[in-house]
């Protein structure tokens, strides 16, 4: 078992050098918590990766988030900090929330990448003839959006789904539009 931690982080270790100035303190946990495990303190060993393993996906978050569309003149963006967090709950992934807010208009858009949830609307999505009988589809692209009477839901990559909801579609849209959809099918931190 002892290679096998170690392999894993050396392996976190050299992807390190891409990431922003948080990675030292990502490699000192990494490095804190092979000390640990090599002096047979199982606890602080397990206790140093959750660490790093928080800091890791505060990272995939903050990349998530920066593909969300800033406001538009006359709009205002406020970034949900805690949006990612509860996502532990089900099943675990990667996500990143804003509220929009304009003189008459208000909604959410939030973006999930690599979790559970997602993967049970691959199926939805997969098949053109059960998507529209969901809802409408809109077309951006090579990238299809779903409206489930007011709510708007894509599927990108088979991993990402992006979710606006709280305002009239043709409201919602254009934010949609003005996301890099293709970058997030990608999403690879």
């Amino acid at each position: 078992m002892r290679p096998i931690l170690a392999a894993a982080a050396l392996s976190l270790a050299l992807g390190l050098p891409a990431l922003p100035a948080r990675a030292d303190d990502i490699a000192e946990s990494i490095r804190a918590a092979l000390s640990a495990y090599e002096e047979g303190d199982l606890q602080y060993a397990l206790e140093e990766l959750a660490t790093a393993t928080q800091m890791i996906m505060a990272l995939k978050t903050g990349a998530l988030a920066a593909f969300l569309p800033a406001a538009p003149e006359g709009w205002t963006r406020e970034i949900n900090e805690d949006y990612g967090r509860g996502l532990a709950m089900f099943g675990g992934g990667t996500g990143a929330e804003a509220r929009y807010d304009g003189r008459s208009d208000s909604f959410t858009l939030a973006i999930v990448a690599d979790s559970p949830l997602v993967a049970s609307f691959a199926a939805i999505f997969g098949n053109p003839a059960m998507l529209g009988q969901m809802g409408s589809v809109t077309r951006i692209g090579r990238h299809r959006v779903l409206d489930q009477g007011g709510q708007l839901v894509s599927l990108l990559g088979n991993r990402v789904l992006i979710q606006a909801s709280g305002a009239a579609p043709e409201v919602m849209l254009p934010f949609i539009r003005g996301m890099d959809l293709d970058g997030l099918a990608a999403f690879n931190p």
